[in-house]
């Protein structure tokens, strides 16, 4: 839940009585939102020192704030990104689990996103990059308060490409000619190609994965320029393809150490850094740039998966399985993140405050000047105090959602409280080897100290005095935390899938292609097919 400890509101009516933040000195600030996919903690050479890959992003830090204990909000795509657009956990904002390539629903649409907020407020809005929230109808981005989408609408491997990249098991590329695709494989698209889109047209099917990262970098660069000359201040969302496998074929042989991870780690630090400087260029001070990770890393990916640094979950890969991506122990959801923002927040300063990507919803509205939505709860705060040096408390409580791993996805099953962590539910994600885990349920918790035990190796003795101490405060956390959500106005997301909306640009042609090399971009044909009429609106 969304509750500050004493010591924030202490804080926060400080700030009332009379010190102006820095929005009301300074008018409304630009916003740039990156977020990672797939990216774990251990990759970024702040966090981790045998990780070399990042100097933008170690730039970054040591020029403003470095969270360590900072949280995804689920520990799998579509429920994460959910969070982050809404302030509010899946159990509120109704998106569980992901969404697949024949979804008709999406984010509930009397969900608001952050994007209206700040369009409401006076904001140029953009999406760049990958969305993974509803493609048909109005779950569309251009739908949910951005003014400008370019984009993929799932993750990039929900969909065939000419250029398949690294992935394990490898993909073939897309038919060509009706020729049959090569051995199909389970998780494998071979019928469908990846689409692009601008705004509700499809530019290109299927998407050059080789050249997109330097189309976000420019499309990027395009908005915060058009935004820049409107005189509107702009929230930009770049939600990158970079760690999510399929890695993308380096341009260069990749160099010793991390092989084809670490040319993709490198190739995503410097399009942040390019985003950096460009933020700069119209105004150093003027926009605030915030960074994390959508969740951790995907274990079964093997080399193909980012580091964990400490956070490995011992106690579950004792028994199997994985203890990253899907996963509510520490590797799953504590992710990479900084802000930056010169002038405003310190530089050099490592926070160890309790926050989560939950939190950039109702800190961006409070520094818009904007209000937060109504007639609903929220799960993040508003942790302008600590981005500004003023304070180093974030959540007491923070909870964490079950997220295609053992238990029912959505279900709050762990908990963290101060540094203790509760589980009542284990297992059920896929390692690297191929073992699973047995999905266990755990009355009374699984209880670890964070301070101590880092590595989630040894629960607490449940005959021990800690453990007996804790455990009437875990249980009234979690008992207040079911209530809060169940008297709540809760939306449910619509999971039916039909494939006359899956994105095809021209159904006429294999894999839905629509661009041939050397053409112009199509549009999708609305005149003859009811399967595109029905995908881009």
């Amino acid at each position: 839940m969304g509750t500050p400890s004493p010591r924030v509101m202490l804080v926060m009516a400080v700030v009332l009585a009379g010190i102006s933040a820095p929005r009301a000195a300074h008018g409304q600030p630009n916003f740039i939102v990156i977020l990672a996919d797939d990216m774990g903690w251990g990759d970024l050479g702040a966090n981790w020192a045998e990780t070399k890959e990042t100097p933008h992003l170690d730039a970054l830090a040591a020029e403003g704030i470095r969270f360590v204990d900072f949280h995804a909000a689920a520990s799998t795509c579509s429920p994460s990104r959910a969070s982050l657009l809404t302030g509010r956990l899946g159990a509120r904002n109704g998106v569980t689990h992901n969404f697949a390539i024949t979804s008709v629903g999406g984010l509930p649409l009397n969900e608001t996103t952050l994007a209206e907020v700040l369009r409401e407020a006076g904001y140029s809005t953009g999406a760049i990059g990958k969305w993974h929230l509803g493609h048909h109808g109005h779950h569309h981005p251009n739908f949910r308060g951005f003014d400008y989408y370019f984009g993929i609408p799932y993750s990039h491997d929900m969909g065939c490409t000419d250029t398949p990249g690294y992935n394990l098991p490898p993909c073939p590329p897309c038919p060509r000619h009706g020729a049959a695709a090569g051995v199909a494989r389970k998780d494998c698209y071979t019928e469908v190609a990846l689409p692009l889109f601008k705004n509700i047209a499809i530019i290109q099917q299927p998407v050059n994965l080789s050249s997109l990262a330097a189309r976000y970098a420019e499309e990027a660069a395009r908005f915060i320029q058009r935004a820049s000359d409107s005189g509107r201040p702009f929230f930009l969302y770049l939600a990158l393809a970079h760690m999510h496998v399929p890695l993308g074929m380096p341009p260069e042989p990749p160099a010793p150490g991390r092989g084809i991870y670490g040319a993709a780690l490198r190739e995503m630090d410097a399009l942040v850094g390019r985003i950096k400087q460009v933020a700069d260029s119209h105004g150093k001070g003027s926009t605030l740039l915030w960074v994390a990770g959508d969740n951790g890393p995907w274990a079964q990916k093997c080399e193909l998966a980012g580091r964990l640094g400490p956070f490995v979950g011992a106690w579950q890969r004792q028994r199997g399985g994985s203890s990253a991506k899907q996963t509510t122990w520490e590797g799953g959801h504590r992710v990479p993140a900084l802000a930056y923002w010169p002038g405003r927040i310190p530089a050099k300063r490592t926070s160890h405050a309790l926050l989560s990507t939950l939190d950039i919803f109702p800190t961006l509205v409070a520094l818009a000047g904007a209000a937060l939505p109504p007639n609903r709860r929220f799960d993040g705060l508003d942790v302008s105090p600590v981005l500004f040096g003023w304070s180093d408390v974030g959540h007491e409580v923070l909870l964490h959602p079950n997220s295609g791993a053992a238990g029912k996805d959505g279900e709050i099953e762990t908990l963290r409280l101060a540094q203790y962590k509760a589980f009542y539910t284990t297992g059920g994600a896929m390692a690297c080897d191929g073992s699973t885990g047995p999905a266990k349920h755990h009355r009374p918790p699984l209880i670890f100290n964070l301070d101590r035990d880092i590595q989630e190796q040894e629960p607490l003795d449940v005959a021990s005095r800690e453990y007996q101490a804790v455990l009437p405060a875990i249980s009234r956390a979690y008992a207040r935390a079911l209530e809060d959500i169940a008297t709540d106005n809760v939306s449910v997301a619509d999971y039916s899938k039909d494939p006359a909306v899956t994105p095809c640009c021209s159904a006429q042609h294999v894999a839905c292609r629509c661009q041939a090399p050397g053409a112009p971009a199509a549009v999708p044909d609305h005149r003859t097919e009811r399967r595109a009429t029905r995908l881009c609106l």
